[in-house]
């Protein structure tokens, strides 16, 4: 059984994660600055409330993880000058999925830094249509961004000694990416998993009908294959593309109240997490069949 404060966390998922961008109205937590903050070895946090984003630091240069909106790219640069960073030194950017809340800040954060823009070859043709190619979201359009590296399930983005793999979890969008890394913690070695998405939005179509066809060809068996990559990754900090995947704000309260940085940590709320979407998913989906 899953408890209430997960249950309730991912209602609230389920409802809101992957709107586009004309939803962040209702929702102020995707645009509220908060202290960026370290999560473990060379990774931080520098999102919003609820937006999430995080940089990686190397000696070569960072990474970024999400430029969220584009109203977001000066909130993320505070973050990681507030942290001691320059933000022109993000040589990489990378996106957890091709919607608007996500990406719709990439032109103008690679205007501003330079990076190189790498997506999952599913997502691509989103991105650099600015949305207009997305399967749900097509109406709500941005800057397009073009990308520089091609993405496929397994690939390797690699800068400075850090070593990030791009897992490719689709259903919420064709090429929605769940990233995972290593750090290292006072001499401990951490296996991180960033959750792209495992959500299915409210009109999204899982199957085909006489009057209907699904939202894209194969997005059920998309979803099957990523629950069953998301259940097989080792899992000791549990992160996600928005706060509320991982309880990060309850989290930084435990902080705030004397835990240290070990409350991130969670591969039990991984797990639970994990299979509570994927039944979530299967309702859906019989729901629709039925």
């Amino acid at each position: 059984m899953v408890n209430s404060r997960l249950t309730t966390g991912m209602l609230v998922a389920a409802l809101l994660f992957g709107a586009p961008p004309l939803h962040a109205q209702t929702n102020p937590d995707w645009t509220t600055p908060i202290a960026p903050f370290h999560i473990a070895g060379n990774l931080y946090y520098v999102g919003g409330k609820d937006l999430a984003s995080y940089l990686i630091v190397t000696p070569q240069g960072d990474i970024l993880i999400n430029s969220n909106f584009e109203g977001s790219v000066p909130m993320i640069r505070a973050s990681v000058e507030q942290l001691g960073f320059k933000f022109k030194d993000v040589k990489i950017l990378l996106i957890s999925h091709a919607h608007g809340d996500h990406d719709s800040g990439s032109a103008e954060l690679i205007r501003e830094t330079g990076a190189k823009y790498m997506v999952m070859d599913g997502d691509v043709s989103v991105v650099e249509s600015g949305g207009a190619a997305d399967f749900a979201y097509a109406k709500n359009t941005y800057a397009p961004a073009k990308v520089e590296r091609i993405l496929h399930d397994g690939d390797t983005v690699k800068l400075g000694g850090t070593v990030l793999i791009a897992h490719k979890t689709a259903g919420h969008t064709r090429g929605c990416t769940t990233w995972t890394m290593r750090v290292t913690e006072a001499g401990r070695p951490l296996n991180v998993v960033i959750v792209g998405s495992w959500n299915v939005n409210p009109g999204w179509r899982l199957v085909d009908r006489p009057d209907q066809a699904a939202s894209y060809p194969g997005i059920a068996a998309d979803y099957r294959r990523t629950f069953a990559t998301l259940k097989g990754l080792p899992c000791d900090i549990f992160l996600g593309a928005h706060g509320v995947y991982f309880d990060m704000l309850a989290k930084l309260d435990r902080i705030k109240a004397g835990a240290n940085g070990i409350v991130w940590i969670d591969p039990a709320g991984y797990q639970a997490a994990v299979a509570e979407r994927e039944q979530a998913f299967e309702t859906e989906l019989k729901r629709q069949e039925n």
